[in-house]
């Protein structure tokens, strides 16, 4: 059950650069929103267990200590008026101790319905009635007498741990009931679920954003691609994305959100089926991957949309003045082939072609499949930004 949200004046802080505002977690999202809020005129904490983090180096000041640590958690809250999450594993009970000082969005209660899959898959399924898209089918298995009694159409399908897992971690492609058995012993017996593989056409993702007034608004749709569980790309407008596709994803992002009483960026990532019908697969409660490009293409990046939302601020404007690729760059740019000898990319080549935005992340050590940065290409037309996006990965020597 979602608690009821805050009263308006409950923790609420001033819009004045003495304010703090508080991020669990600091990675390359928590750096970005650090960059928004003091772009603002807020300072920010933030607390993460590692002392050398990309959100702790731009921060005001970083709290390192683990996650649950009590002395920490009472501090970030004495410190700030407002806290929020920037990856979805943070613990939710964390979340609820530090709500009892601070304002915090989202809730321990919205967090963790996101960290748990099946519940997640069962609130979309409450959420059904009135959105209209469903998840694909799936079963839980938690033990191997689940595996016996496993409906053998939900094969070829894709078993997933129940809790963390990310970026293609933590799930393996299974066609037959050998195979599960096999997949489920080499997670550990941990609790899992398998869904069932539907005929993909795309993915999109949808970005909304509410207030704790319930303000909501929607992005425009996005179109991801992904390569080994990870992203690649994304692409806004999306080059396959229908208007009716568009209105029914952001439609039933809208109904998550509201149904949520979420305060706070929340990203929906959905399946189109060849036969252009809509699948809801997961939620991120926290700015996405997928929603870098607001920052060079929108009014109101993410960023500083969740900084709206925390300070309690009137949300943002979400219109995309231009048309953006945004790519993923990964830890492997900076090896030639099978070298382990890192070199720097070619970034004066890519920025000297129209529209290039780079953004680095403040990683020192470049390591294959890791998150380095990103680029996007914004253009006056798709085409054009396509263009850029093109030239940049021959420069890099990425496959497009």
């Amino acid at each position: 059950m979602i608690p009821p949200l805050l009263s308006d004046t409950a923790f609420k802080p001033q819009a004045t650069p003495s304010t703090w505002l508080g991020v669990m977690g600091g990675g390359q999202l928590g750096r970005m929103f650090v960059h928004a809020a003091q772009a603002m005129g807020y300072k920010v904490a933030v607390l993460e267990p590692a002392q050398d983090c990309p959100a702790g180096h731009a921060a005001d000041q970083l709290i390192s200590a683990s996650y649950a640590d009590a002395a920490a958690l009472k501090e970030l809250s004495q410190l700030c008026a407002a806290i929020t999450t920037e990856f979805e594993n943070v613990p939710a009970p964390s979340l609820a101790s530090l709500s009892e000082r601070a304002f915090v969005a989202p809730s321990a209660a919205c967090v963790s319905v996101a960290q748990d899959r099946l519940e997640e898959k069962k609130f979309f399924m409450a959420c059904a009635e009135q959105s209209k898209v469903q998840p694909a089918p799936h079963q839980r298995i938690a033990a191997s007498s689940d595996i016996d009694t496993l409906a053998e159409d939900l094969l070829p399908g894709i078993l997933k741990t129940v809790r963390m897992g990310y970026d293609g971690k933590g799930q393996a492609r299974v066609n037959s009931i050998q195979e599960v058995r096999a997949a489920f012993a080499s997670m550990q017996g941990v609790e899992c679920v398998l869904e069932k593989m539907l005929p993909l056409a795309y993915e999109v993702s949808v970005l909304a954003a509410r207030g704790a007034d319930g303000q909501a608004v929607v992005y425009p749709i996005a179109e991801n691609v992904h390569r080994d569980g990870i992203l690649f790309t994304t692409t806004v407008p999306g080059p396959n994305v229908t208007a009716d596709c568009a209105a029914r994803a952001q439609a039933a992002a809208l109904e998550i959100i509201a149904r949520l009483n979420y305060v706070g960026v929340l990203c929906v990532e959905f399946f189109v089926l060849k036969d252009g019908s809509l699948v809801v697969n997961e939620m991120a409660p926290r700015p996405h991957n997928s929603g870098h490009y607001t920052i060079d293409a929108c009014i109101t990046s993410q960023f500083a949309q969740q900084v709206r939302a925390m300070a309690r601020l009137p949300l943002g404007d979400v219109r995309q003045h231009s048309p953006a690729v945004m790519l993923n760059i990964l830890g492997d740019l900076w090896f030639e082939d099978d070298s382990d000898t890192a070199r720097e990319p070619a970034w004066e080549q890519v920025l000297a072609l129209p529209g290039a935005s780079l953004h680095l992340y403040g990683k020192d050590d470049p390591r294959r499949g890791r998150k380095m940065g990103h680029i996007t290409f914004v253009a006056a037309t798709l085409a054009a930004a396509q263009q850029s996006f093109e030239a940049a990965c021959r420069l890099l020597h990425i496959q497009a």
